[in-house]
């Protein structure tokens, strides 16, 4: 799997009830992430698949199946998340208007980010729809940071837009202002990620200019790492950037984080489907073009306060 090339966009890695505090979310996460078949919650439509436009375009065994099996690490808010166990956010509610299309329930499972493609490829589920970049290297299955071919790779339909985004304390103690001015500092971050990618390429920019590497430090999920941010044990967290604005406005009734700088490298969200699936893939092309055209992707944005990331076509593998 292509690891550190993946975004959870950002990411991400707060929430309205139970990521309203980062040790709540922390706790929260380590007790619903550890399995990568674990149920998060059922989101999508309830239409049968003989009333939905678009069934018809589905794999027979999906269609008969009516559900489409979701990899997620579900602890990415407003992307994804738990709320009275059940997965909420974004890509929960793009996937229940995609259903109503297709005519199938989207099933999410929750997993840790890292393993999700291993999953795919195991036939754990479906797809995969996490806040997950897509990539060219993920797509052709290389580790960015070997450059070796690690497997098949995947296809991705492209739903969303977002870049990386530097999240500090409260009134910013450290005058973080760029990546440039983590050289010799601890950085925080989920694992797994484009911010990963980011944060190492900068660290080998530090000690080329003359300057002491980042002190990276990485965990399985975004709440873990806020949380040493929140006190106060790194200077910064990066994270995709609707998921950095939530937690700064949210966390702590907005006391915690803020943002600063500017988004970094700015890619597509896909959602990530078996080389070998191009059924799946196009008929899941089709229902993001529908929803796009119809408006109900519009009004979830709107819901979520991430309009900054809408696209107006779903392409295909349209990542670099």
């Amino acid at each position: 799997m292509t690891a550190s090339s993946t975004r959870r966009t950002t990411t991400s890695r707060s929430q309205i009830a139970a990521f309203g505090a980062i040790a709540v979310a922390g706790a929260l996460v380590l007790t619903g992430c550890g399995d990568q078949t674990d149920k998060g919650g059922d989101t999508g439509s309830s239409s049968s698949t003989s009333s939905a436009p678009l069934a018809s375009k589905l794999p027979d065994s999906i269609r008969k199946a009516g559900v489409i099996k979701v990899g997620s690490d579900i602890a990415y808010p407003p992307v994804e998340y738990m709320e009275n166990g059940k997965a909420v956010g974004v890509d929960p509610d793009i996937a229940a208007a995609l259903g109503k299309q297709l005519g199938v329930t989207f099933q999410f499972q929750n997993g840790k980010f890292d393993n999700l493609i291993v999953g795919l490829q195991a036939d754990r589920f479906n797809v995969i729809m996490s806040a997950m970049n897509d990539t060219k290297n993920r797509q052709n299955g290389i580790d960015s940071d070997t450059g070796k071919k690690v497997g098949n790779g995947v296809d991705f339909v492209d739903y969303f837009t977002a870049g990386t985004s530097i999240l500090v304390q409260k009134g910013n103690p450290k005058g973080i202002k760029s990546l440039d001015d983590l050289c010799g500092k601890v950085v925080a971050l989920q694992k797994g990620t484009t911010s990963e990618g980011i944060a190492k390429a900068q660290s080998e920019k530090c000690t080329k200019d003359g300057n002491k590497a980042i002190d990276l430090q990485t965990f399985d999920t975004d709440p873990e790492a806020l949380l040493r941010l929140k006190q106060g044990a790194s200077v910064a967290d990066l994270n995709d950037f609707p998921v950095a604005a939530y937690n700064a406005k949210t966390s702590g009734s907005g006391k915690d984080f803020e943002v600063v700088g500017d988004q970094i490298e700015a890619g597509p969200y896909g959602i990530a489907v078996a080389k070998e699936n191009t059924q799946l893939r196009d008929a899941l092309q089709a229902a993001m073009a529908a929803i796009i055209k119809n408006g109900d992707y519009q009004k979830i944005l709107e819901k979520w306060n991430v309009t900054q990331g809408a696209v107006t076509e779903a392409k295909i593998n349209g990542g670099s």
